[in-house]
């Protein structure tokens, strides 16, 4: 989305609907009571679910307001098509489990400023029974990645599943490997973080605390060095919120495109679209047969394009 005097910035924008609109659909409403928002780009975050009246998600721009009623309308800085899922996305699935190889760009749950185009949307369209599209798919959201986190994400998709998979993920018997790019080079090619991380709600980031907080544990090893950057792998040991981001950003290492961190967003004349973050590999023990299971996410383009920019052959390195 680009946006200008006639187009809404990041953000929450609240309305009361005055008497003269009352009776209006909402789509139009919107785009009588405020020049940020045309009836076009109005039905456009109605679609995707970003704006509620009295509180509720609407979905439909035919809705009429009534006087007094409470509009919010949140915009996120994505554009407002949604992103979309489809069978290329799927690295495996079975009765139980759907594993994905999720693009980056794409929330993983919704937010209130969409809820189509959310990979939890999605899986709702991929999971429905076609003869049965009343019927909602039983989901279980056991893991979450960024929205600019690229990878492998997996998802209980059956209740036999759902508490077996919770269970495995916070009692640390699933092993995830991330790849990332940082800036320089790190002191020793492989070690650890240790920290206690909270949230800092000034800021809304994650950050490490003397006291309070939950422990996190993040080992890393080098892959490659380059003039500028760093290409490292990265194991976590628990799977605190922006716990890779936060742990790296403490070491003076931010990974490149993390500006929320302090991570470079160029570097010459290289822009970096996003935070240079993949999850490249999960393995686990199926909830329901037993056996260990593996999954590899390969490198997307956009981060193999910054690599190769960066002068970063990956020779000898699987990617």
């Amino acid at each position: 989305m680009t946006y200008s005097e006639n187009n809404p910035r990041p953000g929450a924008y609240r309305f009361t609907v005055a008497d003269k609109f009352a009776g209006l659909r909402l789509d139009q409403y919107l785009a009588e009571s405020c020049d940020s928002f045309p009836r076009s780009l109005a039905k456009r975050l109605i679609d995707i679910g970003g704006v509620h009246l009295a509180g509720r998600r609407m979905r439909h721009c035919s809705q009429p307001v009534s006087s007094g009623d409470s509009i919010e309308v949140f915009v996120d800085n994505q554009p407002p098509e949604p992103m979309l899922l489809g069978n290329e996305n799927i690295l495996y699935r079975d009765q139980d489990l759907i594993v994905l190889n999720k693009p980056a760009g794409m929330a993983t749950q919704p937010t209130p400023a969409r809820y189509q185009g959310t990979v939890y949307s999605e899986l709702q369209n991929l999971l429905r029974d076609s003869g049965r599209k009343d019927l909602r798919p039983s989901i279980g959201m056991v893991q979450r990645l960024d929205r600019d986190t690229s990878g492998v994400l997996v998802f209980s998709i059956h209740k036999r599943a759902h508490k077996k998979m919770t269970e495995a993920f916070r009692g640390r018997n699933i092993d995830k490997v991330y790849w990332a790019l940082i800036p320089g080079r790190p002191q020793n090619e492989q070690g650890k973080f240790c920290s206690h991380l909270a949230r800092r709600r000034s800021t809304n980031l994650v950050v490490s605390v003397a006291r309070g907080g939950k422990p996190a544990e993040t080992h890393y090893r080098l892959l490659q060095a380059l003039d500028q950057v760093s290409l490292v792998e990265v194991k976590l040991i628990t799977g605190r919120t922006h716990q890779i981001r936060a742990h790296f950003s403490e070491a003076g290492l931010p990974l490149l495109g993390d500006t929320a961190y302090g991570g470079p967003q160029t570097l010459d004349d290289l822009n970096i679209p996003r935070q240079m973050l993949h999850s490249k590999e999960l393995t686990f023990c199926h909830p329901v047969t037993g056996k260990e299971i593996g999954f590899t996410a390969p490198l997307p383009k956009d981060f193999t394009t910054v690599l190769q920019n960066l002068d970063g052959s990956l020779n000898g390195v699987d990617a």
